[in-house]
Parts: C-alpha cells; structure tokens; sequence
C-alpha cells in the first residue's frame, strides 16, 4: 500500500513539475513578446516559481529513487526509473547552473531599459528551457511507462 501511495504521488508531481515547464513554454516565448513586457513576464516568472520549483524538483527525483530501489527486482522497470532519475537530475542542472545565472541577471534589468545584450540571453535562457522541458517530457513518459509495466504482474 505504501509503495501505491509513493507511486501515485511521484506521478502527480512528476506531472505539475512537467506541466509548469510546459506551461512556461507556451507563455515564455520570447516571438512577438516587446522588451519591457518580456523582462515583466520573465521577472514575475522568476519570483513566483523560483523557490517551489527547485523543491518540487527534488522530492520528484528522490521519490523517483525510492521507487527505483523497490523496483530493483524488476530490471526493465528499475532501468526506466532510473533513467527517470538522469533525466530529473539533468533537467535540475540545467536550471541551477544554466537558467538560474540568466535569471539574475534579468532580476537586474530595467522594464523600460533592457540592456543592450537582453535579446542574447533571452534566447540563450529560452533555448536552456527547451532542453530541461524535453528532458522533463521524457522523465514523465519513463515514469508513467515504468507504472504501466511495472502494474501488468499486479
């Protein structure tokens, strides 16, 4: 029963974490955005999902974990989490030390002055949150595959 509980809550926040990073794709594209209203967007972005996210990021890989370390006896299963972990954990590091950097220095920025390199490292940030999205989708395909697989002996 334990194990179910830990599967369905790393799957719900597996999903929102997905999701919110999808939803920042749709919102965040920088194509047609004017300079002030992007940096506004970007910075309400920033003080709003900065502090949950990075958390929710972590209680999904190491819930992910446990479920690994249950699973171990079910090698196809136990690969798919642990490639679910990689992903996870990649996707954390693309945010801490590729997102996180451009996002303090948006902080900075004036709404009605952007400076003049603002477009270099919106694109820089955006093409970063393209790859920790995809590598997002793919934790939470591996995730919902390994329940799925893992369910058929139930």
């Amino acid at each position: 029963m334990i194990e179910a509980i830990i599967r369905f809550v790393d799957l719900l926040l597996v999903s929102l974490m997905v999701g919110t990073m999808f939803g920042v794709w749709l919102l965040f594209n920088p194509v047609g955005l004017s300079p002030g209203f992007y940096v506004e967007l970007h910075q309400h972005g920033i003080r709003t999902l900065n502090t949950p996210m990075p958390i929710l990021g972590a209680v999904c890989t190491l819930l992910t974990i446990v479920l690994a370390i249950l699973d171990r006896g079910n090698d196809a299963v136990c690969f798919m989490l642990v490639v679910t972990v990689v992903c996870l954990l990649g996707g954390g590091m693309i945010t801490r030390f590729l997102n996180q950097p451009i996002n303090s220095q948006v902080m900075t920025w004036s709404i009605q002055a952007p400076p003049s390199n603002w477009t270099e490292l919106r694109d820089q940030w955006w093409q970063w949150h393209i790859v920790r999205m995809l590598a997002g989708i793919v934790a939470l395909s591996l995730l919902i595959l390994a329940t799925l697989v893992g369910n058929r002996g139930a």
